[in-house]
């Protein structure tokens, strides 16, 4: 071989290597080989009751049609809640805003306020997905997120929590909310 051959396959051979380095570097560090899902013990969420809210409401406004569904508000007249840790009442003033889909599936949107009997004031953002197919038992299950000022109702920052929804009988205007931490 003459010389410049065996330049022109070195450098050939380093701009791969160039390439193929900068690849491995943009792809980030290999990723560990997958373990076998049957290797990895199953582990349940368990849950600890939080409070139970019963909950007053105006009667329903609708928004009107879009693509998504029927659109409707219900103002939130307020309520007590009650739980092991904490208890109060509903500020009136929030609402909740609902989606009536066209597969019949209800998603509901609440936004509210709860006063402890301490005086603090912690927001609510109750979203729900709410099914009840003809013949079958409804399906009716929220996620929580609170904002709660910095003291002792700290600890509902620091938390997943889900709930159940329960309409109550027509002549109450109110609905019934169980809510659990997931522990």
């Amino acid at each position: 071989m003459d010389r410049r051959t065996v330049l022109r396959a070195a450098v050939t051979a380093g701009i791969a290597g160039a390439i193929a380095t900068d690849r491995a570097e943009a792809a980030g560090p290999a990723a560990p080989p997958p373990t076998p899902l049957s290797t990895v013990p199953l582990q349940l969420p368990a849950t600890e009751f939080t409070y139970e809210a019963l909950v007053g409401l105006d009667p329903m406004t609708p928004l009107g049609k879009s693509p998504l569904g029927e659109r409707r508000i219900i103002p939130i007249t307020g309520g007590v809640f009650q739980g092991p840790r904490i208890r109060g009442t509903v500020l009136a003033g929030g609402a909740d805003r609902q989606l009536s889909r066209p597969d019949g599936v209800l998603l509901l949107n609440a936004l509210y306020e709860l006063r402890t009997d301490d005086g603090a004031i912690i927001t609510v953002n109750n979203r729900a997905l709410i099914d009840a197919p003809p013949g079958q038992t409804p399906y009716a299950y929220s996620v929580l997120e609170f904002t709660a000022p910095e003291g002792p109702h700290t600890w509902l920052n620091r938390g997943i929590f889900v709930g159940t929804v329960h309409g109550l009988p027509a002549e109450r205007h109110a609905v019934l909310i169980r809510v659990y931490k997931v522990v």
